[in-house]
């Protein structure tokens, strides 16, 4: 199991780097739209009082659309190839390939967030401390990402419309994540909403530690934390449920 893992996160990462121009394409796209939306936000400046939180909730969006655009797109492919088909010949449980792919999704997911967070850094002189109480939230925000990114491996396995859905997800998510403004400017009702998608859970958790100096203790109090960890296992656990039932219906589909 460990070799036919270990195969499969080595071929994802050889396709992708056989075509490195897409994910140069997309570092000059993520860098430069950050600071475009906050240029446009400021009415011609840069806000320095939302520069940091802002930064921190479009990495986790850059997380998600790029995590999830390698793995579904890459899935995609090899069914229309027919190579996924032949995958499901190995003794390997189902869901070993699909983990495989996530790593290979996760890595160059983490590579675009890290370069395209630290550009705006550098050019704008944006300033993110670093506290150990963030850890936590942080490693919890790339398990509800992952989660999701499952979730919509699973819906591409049966479904015509994943593009569509895909977009529709991670655009949602970028426009209420707190990557335009904090969520303490949003409406509750609207910030309500927010919190049901992916990332803003954790970066909520992430900006309490990072800003406001809040330790975990504070922020499980105040509600945050064990929302986090609710969101997460529910997404992990409808997302595995999920790719169960697609993964026997695409096996019944004669195409």
């Amino acid at each position: 199991m460990l070799d036919i893992l270990g195969a499969e996160i080595g071929k994802g990462l050889r396709v992708q780097l056989a075509h490195p121009i897409g994910h140069v394409i997309t570092l000059l796209i993520s860098t430069m739209m950050y600071l475009g939306l906050q240029f446009v936000l400021g009415q011609g400046q840069l806000r320095q009082d939302l520069l940091p939180q802002t930064l921190v909730a479009i990495g986790g969006y850059w997380f998600l659309q790029y995590a999830a655009l390698v793995m579904v797109a890459d899935l995609i492919e090899e069914k229309r190839a027919g190579t996924f088909a032949q995958a499901q010949m190995s003794t390997a449980p189902p869901w070993l390939p699909m983990l495989g792919r996530l790593v290979t999704a996760s890595v160059f997911g983490l590579a675009v967030t890290a370069v395209a967070t630290l550009v705006p850094m550098l050019v704008a002189g944006i300033t993110i401390p670093a506290r150990w109480a963030a850890l936590l939230p942080a490693v919890l925000l790339g398990v509800n990402v992952l989660a999701f990114t499952f979730l919509l491996a699973a819906l591409a396995l049966v479904s015509p419309m994943i593009g569509a859905l895909q977009s529709l997800f991670t655009s949602l998510v970028l426009l209420l994540n707190g990557s335009f403004l904090p969520l303490a400017f949003y409406p509750d009702w609207l910030a309500v909403l927010a919190r049901i998608l992916p990332t803003t859970l954790g970066i909520e958790a992430i900006t309490q530690t990072l800003f406001e100096g809040r330790s975990l203790s504070e922020v499980w109090s105040g509600g945050t934390l064990p929302w986090l960890l609710l969101h997460t296992f529910a997404l992990v656990a409808v997302s595995g449920l999920l790719f169960v039932r697609n993964h026997r219906r695409a096996l019944q589909e004669s195409s």
